[in-house]
């Protein structure tokens, strides 16, 4: 869970004080400078093979965004710098404008338009999981949300469900994620059904027989077993997915399953009781905040007055 407040290292970028010559300066704007400089702080051996990303704008006045991929055996890992424009600082980790919402960047990333969802439309606590069908973790996680998010929290919490298959050690999964695409495609009211099942036989499922598993559910469900197999077979919601993929890359995503609660990332399975908590936390921040907007006293605490005579 992010803190409050952040660690925020910057480093300055500049000549020996006994270089003269400005230009000698070296800057976190040049590729070569940059990625030599983070090699040696992070501990990067020169065999792996980071890709480091053309500066972008930020939210963040004075600064650019670089972002740099780390290649690891569970899939690359997505780093975040950011740059000043004279090219002097590099800052790792993450800046936050306190006239913001401290989630700003993720929720400008995520994108919940045709997802499926369950929950109340509207609602005032928006979950987005990004979560993977072979993942044993994403399978606690989501039996966890399923059987008690709508009996905790009936009308306050909406739902998302976002694909972010691990490739490198789960075989499977990527073509489950399409296959699941392919369900929603044809039959967005039956995904939560092919959701719960998956998960439910995730031990029985091997790259071999996926397909077959597939459309014997389909079968019970309803959906359309020929235009199931087509897409699967076409691999037609390949695309979905990929995009999936590349917006949970963007919010720096690590592992499955990761939950944004009103944008706020949580990493790993957590128990019912630290996410039953957190929705309650954001539903007191909301009170707060409405209560502020119009214009009443919040959380204010009056000292009485130590002269005799006043109150």
């Amino acid at each position: 869970m992010r803190l409050c407040s952040f660690l925020l290292t910057a480093v300055a970028l500049l000549a020996p004080a006994f270089a003269a010559d400005s230009a000698a300066r070296k800057s976190a704007l040049d590729k070569a400078a940059f990625e030599a400089y983070i090699r040696q702080m992070e501990l990067l051996p020169e065999n792996v093979a980071i890709k480091i990303a053309d500066p972008k704008p930020s939210l963040f006045e004075g600064f650019v965004e670089v972002a740099v991929d780390i290649p690891t055996p569970n899939g690359v890992y997505p780093w975040r710098y950011f740059v000043s424009k004279d090219g002097k600082l590099i800052v790792k980790g993450s800046l936050f404008d306190v006239n913001k919402n401290p989630f700003q960047t993720e929720l400008s990333r995520l994108k919940t338009d045709l997802q499926p969802s369950f929950g109340t439309p509207g609602a005032p606590v928006v979950l987005v999981v990004f979560s993977d069908f072979q993942c044993p973790k994403c399978q606690e996680e989501a039996k966890i949300l399923r059987q008690n998010l709508l009996k905790s929290f009936p009308d306050k919490v909406r739902v998302y469900f976002k694909d972010y298959p691990l490739e490198q050690v789960h075989p499977w999964a990527k073509a489950a994620a399409i296959a699941g695409r392919c369900v929603f495609r044809e039959k967005p009211a039956a995904f939560w059904g092919y959701h719960d099942w998956i998960y439910e036989h995730q031990p029985e499922i091997t790259a071999d027989n996926l397909k077959t598993k597939v459309t014997g559910w389909a079968e019970t469900a309803n959906v359309d077993t020929a235009k199931l197999g087509q897409c699967m077979d076409a691999k037609a919601t390949e695309a979905e997915v990929n995009r999936e993929m590349a917006e949970g890359h963007a919010l720096l995503i690590t592992g499955t399953p990761t939950l944004f609660i009103n944008g706020r990332p949580l990493g790993g399975a957590l128990p019912w009781q630290a996410l039953e908590q957190v929705i309650n936390m954001e539903l007191g921040f909301q009170k707060k905040a409405a209560t502020a907007a119009a214009g009443e006293k919040c959380c204010e605490v009056t000292i009485p007055s130590l002269v005799p005579g006043k109150d």
